[in-house]
């Protein structure tokens, strides 16, 4: 099969053909459809997050169809479309799986990091871990939901019923955590990169009661922050715009240094909280509402080969939505 692979971090990603992977028991082997960029694959890529697998196959967006199920797999049928997450696989014994917290399990594995991800044409993940998708939404609509949405929902769960909710860095997450807080009532607050008029008319077309620049003051004092820019200088930015009382939520896998702030913008019982990873129930619970919102994505489809180019645009912020790698009509 091709395959794009990650051979060292920092490098490019080599268009390759690579054996089609074989099912362990309780896997299934998938057809990848699509598969969604994620700045976490960026992460991956270019360094920030340590050690992964290497050579590695990225991507954990991803959208597939069931060919073939391992031994003891009896879950899914053939044929049927799946959706892979970050989450691939945790160890269900410890005492964060048994409490439900599997995001925080310290034997976890994750798709495009530990485990070959979804820059192919197929790719094996654990039936435990694989979610059946709403008919509602095509292949290239749902990829963004099982990573930019799942973090998402649960960074907007985190925020608590914050009535007043300012959303730092406007991309992929943040264009679908609009529809849903949008949908629960909420007025929506939007930061873009200082000068992105166009990023804030997009925030604007998707219900923002107002945009602008991270580097300005939102109109009123907020009481709930998410912050999905990798940015830690947003940090004490966005404590300034809560109110006492309120949250702000780091909601990355990977942020720069947060720089030293006065803990008078911190006193008043603001809390500052970080957002890792996903369980399954988030999985379960955001791809039932998400049509009833209904959550609608914006997508830009790249072809397999052009990974690099989907993933510059990401990159230097050229994406309104989510890039989508579209496998659904090339060669299996």
């Amino acid at each position: 099969m091709r395959a794009m692979l990650l051979e060292a971090p920092g490098r490019p990603l080599r268009e390759s053909e690579v054996a089609v992977p074989k099912p362990a028991p309780r896997q299934v082997l998938l057809r990848v459809l699509a598969c969604a960029v994620c700045r976490t694959d960026l992460h991956v890529i270019d360094g920030d997050l340590p050690e992964p697998k290497l050579p590695l196959i990225p991507g954990h967006e991803i959208i597939g169809a069931v060919t073939e199920a391992g031994p003891e797999a009896e879950r899914w049928a053939a044929g049927q479309r799946l959706g892979v997450p970050w989450l691939g696989w945790s160890c269900g014994s410890c005492g964060y799986c048994r409490a439900g917290r599997e995001n925080l399990c310290d034997r976890a594995r994750f798709t495009g990091y530990q485990i070959d991800g979804g820059y192919a044409e197929y790719t094996v993940a654990d039936e435990r871990f694989c979610f059946e998708i709403p008919s509602d939404y095509t292949d290239l609509q749902a990829a963004p939901l099982l990573c930019a949405g799942l973090i998402g929902y649960r960074s907007l769960v985190a925020a608590g019923d914050a009535e007043t909710l300012g959303l730092y860095g406007f991309g992929a997450a943040a264009h679908i955590v609009i529809q849903v807080a949008r949908h629960q009532g909420r007025r929506v607050f939007a930061f873009t990169r200082p000068g992105d008029a166009e990023g804030q008319r997009f925030a604007r077309a998707l219900g923002a009661e107002w945009a602008g620049g991270s580097d300005a003051d939102p109109p009123e004092p907020l009481q709930g922050a998410i912050i999905f820019a990798p940015v830690g200088a947003l940090v004490p930015t966005a404590l300034r715009a809560v109110k006492k009382g309120g949250t702000v939520v780091c909601a990355g896998i990977h942020m720069s240094d947060i720089p030293t702030f006065p803990y008078g913008i911190l006193w008043g019982e603001r809390v500052i909280r970080s957002v890792a990873n996903l369980t399954r129930r988030d999985g379960e619970e955001f791809l039932k509402l998400a049509p009833l919102v209904p959550v609608r994505t914006s997508v830009e489809p790249y072809p397999l080969a052009r990974a690099n180019e989907a993933l510059d645009a990401l990159r230097t912020g050229r994406v309104r939505g989510a890039a989508v790698l579209d496998l659904r009509g090339e060669p299996a």
